[in-house]
């Protein structure tokens, strides 16, 4: 009996191991050999995409850029985007294996690099791409009293999900407006689908958001909420945030992006996608070139996909493009 349990146990695992959902066999990317990029990945292989909440930008894209490179591909690569906390995560994940590829916001990644922030040590990865600019988008009720950053104190406010870029954005808002973040406000670290419920039933009174134009969860809570809920300019603590990166630039959102009446003026940081930097070289060139050669595809996801271009992709220092990215943006 005790031989036929352990013959039972061995065949399940060998099962699983050569397995995946699919009951196809689950070919994890090799690493980089080094030598000539020649941009091309001649056995299967499977990877996970890491986005972010289901109502972002992320999500929307991510799984559109899977399907794009599955297709690209001939199937060769088999691509899954997968919902997550976002940037902070999505590169712990990325490092860990978890993932291969991961959305980020530059910030999140240039401490990830510098081994700050939210990293005690500097993390090993490499930049596929610079994608669209993320706008911080600072949401209040229109009831709340909130006229400036100042008047948050006191206030519910979702800093949006743990280990998002979302929450390091508005960590560094709060504190450059002279708040500190876990005590004079009550923090609520919420994924962007509860926050804007919250909004929208007055659980709570502000909220913050890092993403691109248009956020799905962002567009609903306008269209049903409309007047009850607005934009807070935060630009005045720019200066502030552009001596802890200076990733941080001044921008605004079009009043037709959501139906406003006026642009909204904010803080802008671009969004990359990052990879391992022991990833396969030919590998990155591929989902690099998938990546720009599938934009019209991309922006029928997400406007925001209207961002990516050649001319901008290379540009993600402090970060250091992948080796395979360089051959394909060449």
């Amino acid at each position: 009996m005790v031989k036929r349990i352990v013959a039972v146990v061995a065949v399940t695992a060998a099962v699983t191991l050569l397995t995946g959902c699919g009951g196809g066999r689950q070919d994890t990317p090799t690493a980089d050999a080094g030598g000539e990029v020649t941009c091309e990945v001649k056995q299967d292989t499977r990877i996970g995409i890491a986005t972010g909440n289901a109502t972002g930008v992320y999500f929307a894209l991510g799984n559109a850029y899977a399907e794009q490179i599955s297709a690209a591909t001939g199937g060769t690569v088999k691509a899954t985007a997968a919902e997550t906390g976002a940037s902070v995560q999505n590169i712990q994940q990325v490092v860990g294996g978890t993932y291969q590829v991961g959305f980020s916001l530059a910030d999140s990644a240039a401490d990830a690099v510098a081994g700050k922030g939210s990293f005690t040590t500097a993390q090993p990865i490499r930049a596929l791409a610079r994608l669209y600019d993320n706008y911080t988008q600072v949401i209040v009720r229109t009831d709340a009293g909130i006229n400036s950053l100042a008047d948050l104190r006191g206030k519910r406010v979702s800093t949006g999900s743990p280990k998002s870029g979302t929450e390091v954005i508005a960590q560094r808002v709060l504190q450059a407006a002279g708040l500190n973040p876990d005590s004079d406000v009550s923090a609520q670290r919420l994924d962007l689908t509860k926050t804007v419920d919250g909004l929208k039933d007055g659980s709570i009174d502000a909220m913050f958001w890092s993403g691109g134009l248009p956020t799905p969860g962002i567009t609903d809570l306008f269209t049903t909420a409309k007047d009850k809920v607005r934009f807070l300019d935060i630009t005045g603590v720019l200066p502030k945030l552009k001596e802890i990166n200076p990733v941080y630039e001044a921008g605004s959102i079009p009043a037709a992006t959501y139906g406003l009446s006026a642009d909204a003026p904010t803080i802008v940081v671009p969004n990359l996608l990052v990879v391992r930097e022991d990833l396969d070289a030919n590998l990155a060139c591929v989902l690099t070139e998938t990546l720009l050669d599938r934009k019209p595809q991309l922006e029928q996801a997400n406007p925001a996909a209207k961002g990516i271009n050649a001319d901008t992709a290379s540009k993600t220092a402090p970060v250091q493009l992948h080796r395979g990215s360089e051959a394909a943006l060449r």
